[in-house]
């Protein structure tokens, strides 16, 4: 067909599978010829595998945005864990304190607060869709360069193949090859703080509630698992992150059921284990003609509330629907000010969340005594702030839209 559109995205992360789901899956398919590349093998899921260490918690909102093109239900149908409660409370006091944060979904109506999906169950279902449309997918293929031709731009592939695109989508991760090779600069706000990831066996069962504990050096966050188990992930100092990286199983299982408070008894390790810097950063630009940042090459958030996967999905949802749009218009989708309509619908937004996360952590790592009081009297204010409460979970919930 003359006149189609070459897109690349480059990414094959669940934001850059996403978007060429919703891009083949659009009104506009026709006029596309989309092509995702990505450095690493196919991601391959097995439901015999155990549950893998990397799980996002996904609103109900973003699995919306899956459903739209077909690949929720096999996700739902495999492995997953609706979490119906969230509860969230300082160090300093008792996790069923006045001043606990209580969230439960049938007191705003819903069904689920969200779910706790493992990352690669969420590509493998997605490429599944994939596999049925006519994007040309490209794994195990790094990129050596990438430039600007005239109107176009040209990637180089490391065994010597080129691709032409009229627009290139980055959703290469928060080390992004494409926005540094186009020159776009970041700013980062370093954290010192280091997550750790596991997987634990509790004494007491997790009650679908997603937990977090916010303590000195970070917060400690518990995501209940479809098994039964929690998958924590622990804000902490990297001394302590390397600390219990190098411990043994029981050792492990002390700290982290210290940490806890013993919320859930006494934790068992069951799982692999796992370690990364925490650092903030916010691309400060996502467009430039034909080419356009998502998810963490656009920005990067702290875990502390798991955002991060949602954040993505929804720019995902937003640049195809630009570039929809675009095309209906006669417009080119490549063009910057048709990208700035993508980049206004999501930068203030994201830029939002992150200085939100970012000021959370620093309020609650805080060992101000009077500090402390505050926070926790905020904390009691907005358990009976009705309005208050309801827009806070609209968010999490991915319920509204930017």
């Amino acid at each position: 067909m003359k006149g189609r559109f070459d897109i690349v995205i480059v990414g094959g992360g669940v934001t850059g599978l996403t978007t060429a789901a919703l891009l083949a899956h659009g009104a506009q398919s026709d006029a596309l010829r989309v092509t995702l590349v990505d450095a690493s093998p196919r991601p391959m899921y097995q439901a015999t595998d155990d549950v893998a260490l990397r799980v996002s918690a996904i609103a109900s909102g973003s699995a919306d945005i899956i459903a739209s093109f077909g690949a929720w239900d096999r996700i739902a149908s495999t492995r997953v864990c609706r979490y119906e409660h969230m509860r969230i409370w300082d160090e300093a006091d008792e996790a069923d304190g006045p001043s606990t944060l209580r969230f439960d979904a049938d007191e705003f109506a819903v069904p689920q607060l969200g779910f706790i999906v493992e990352n690669v169950l969420m590509q493998d279902a997605i490429l599944r869709v994939l596999d049925r449309t006519d994007v040309n997918l490209r794994f195990a293929s790094p990129i050596g360069g990438i430039e600007r031709d005239g109107e176009r731009y040209r990637l180089e592939l490391e065994d010597g193949r080129q691709l032409n695109a009229d627009l290139v989508i980055a959703a290469d991760g928060a080390r992004s090859f494409v926005r540094d090779a186009a020159g776009i600069e970041v700013a980062t706000w370093p954290y010192a703080q280091t997550a750790f990831v596991t997987h634990l066996r509790p004494q007491q069962p997790h009650g679908s509630i997603a937990r977090q504990r916010f303590l000195a050096d970070g917060p400690l966050g518990m995501l209940p698992l479809a098994d039964g188990r929690i998958s924590v992930v622990w804000s902490t100092t990297a001394g302590t992150a390397e600390c219990a990286l190098t411990a043994n199983d029981d050792e492990l299982g002390r700290m982290l059921s210290e940490a806890s408070d013993y919320v859930l008894g006494d934790l068992a390790v069951e799982g692999p284990r796992g370690a990364f810097p925490l650092c903030a950063q916010h691309a400060r630009h996502y467009v430039l003609p034909r080419l356009a940042l998502i998810g963490d090459a656009a920005h990067a958030v702290h875990p502390l509330a798991g955002q991060g996967a949602n954040l993505g999905l929804q720019d995902a949802r937003a640049l195809a629907e630009v570039i929809e749009e675009a095309i209906t218009k006669g417009e080119h989708p490549g063009d910057r000010p048709v990208l700035r309509r993508y980049e206004r619908a999501r930068k203030g937004a994201n830029g939002t969340m992150l200085h939100f996360m970012t000021g959370l952590n620093r309020l609650f790592a805080s060992g101000s005594p009077t500090l402390g009081e505050l926070r926790r009297a905020g904390m009691r204010l907005f358990n009976v702030s009705g309005p208050l409460r309801e827009r806070a979970v609209k968010t999490a919930l991915g319920a509204g839209r930017s």
